[in-house]
């Protein structure tokens, strides 16, 4: 785990959440659905120019392009899409890659293994079409799907991508980490509660224990480079920690940091330092194994 101290933004935006947020997050995917409608109604789309019929968002690189990015969106597989999610894909945009968002399906309208089908076909698709080495990455329900997805790749005999980032991914839709419980009061915006009833809705009658639904659990062998970013006070470090601990005894390059203080999936606060700092270290991991697999 990193040695420094949470920065004072991250201490302030910490302290807002836990009191505002986080007794009411159980109740906030009505609202969030709303305001998502809204945003997507003031946001054209913009599909992929090479492969329009793969649904999702497209945002090219601001330069020469260091590699595809398939970006997976967090979101409890209960909110979010790829155009809410615009934001993010321009920060990597910026800094050298062309972003492919894709849409999947969301619970409880479409459960396991939905969100899933969805991203192995916009994967294979956008592999198809695109020359050249393609990265994932992803954050919190997010993350874990990319790791899902790349199993699935793996047991289809699919070309890999060349490295993945996952930011405070969610890979236990069981809650068995430790950490459900030892960090529930610290975690700026989860309970064990809150998480078991957000996998309740994304799983419906799938088991909690499904490789595919929750990859801590699943094979990881032959999967490509792994970058894992998760808070420490977070109900989730686990899931981090545990999943590199099993890619490495795969044998799978595996790295992980541990930062102080800071909220789940940080990375998409771009007001907080830790941001920036976040997501600079996977851009260059991405870009290194990128050109690497060239």
């Amino acid at each position: 785990m990193s040695d420094k101290t949470a920065s004072p933004a991250v201490q302030r935006t910490v302290g807002f959440l836990r009191r505002f947020v986080k007794p009411r997050v159980e109740r906030l995917a009505p609202t969030l659905r709303l305001l998502q409608s809204l945003i997507e109604r003031l946001s054209p789309a913009r599909r992929a120019p090479f492969a329009p019929d793969i649904p999702g968002d497209w945002t090219p690189s601001e330069g020469a392009p260091a590699a595809t990015l398939f970006y997976l969106h967090g979101g409890a597989f209960l909110v979010g899409s790829p155009r809410v999610f615009r934001y993010a894909s321009r920060r990597f945009a910026q800094a050298g890659f062309d972003v492919f968002t894709p849409a999947y399906r969301l619970a409880p309208e479409h459960v396991f293994p939905a969100a899933l089908e969805d991203a192995v076909a916009a994967y294979k698709a956008l592999a198809a079409a695109r020359p050249g080495p393609i990265v994932v990455a992803g954050d919190s329900a997010g993350g874990g799907l990319a790791v899902s997805l790349m199993a699935r790749l793996r047991d289809d005999g699919f070309r890999l991508p060349a490295a993945a980032a996952l930011f405070s991914p969610w890979t236990d839709l069981a809650a068995t980490g430790a950490s459900a419980r030892e960090n529930e009061e610290k975690d700026a915006f989860f309970t064990r509660r809150a998480i078991l009833s957000g996998a309740r809705a994304a799983l419906g009658k799938a088991s909690a224990r499904n490789p595919l639904a929750s990859p801590i659990f699943a094979d990881l062998s032959g999967l490509p480079p792994l970058i894992v970013h998760v808070g420490a006070d977070e109900v989730l470090r686990d899931d981090s920690t545990r999943l590199v601990e099993r890619a490495r005894a795969a044998g799978v390059e595996a790295q992980i940091e541990i930062w102080p203080g800071v909220p789940h999936a940080w990375q998409l606060m771009s007001f907080l330092p830790e941001a920036e700092e976040s997501r600079g270290k996977a851009i260059a991991f991405l870009k290194e194994k990128a050109r690497r697999s060239v």
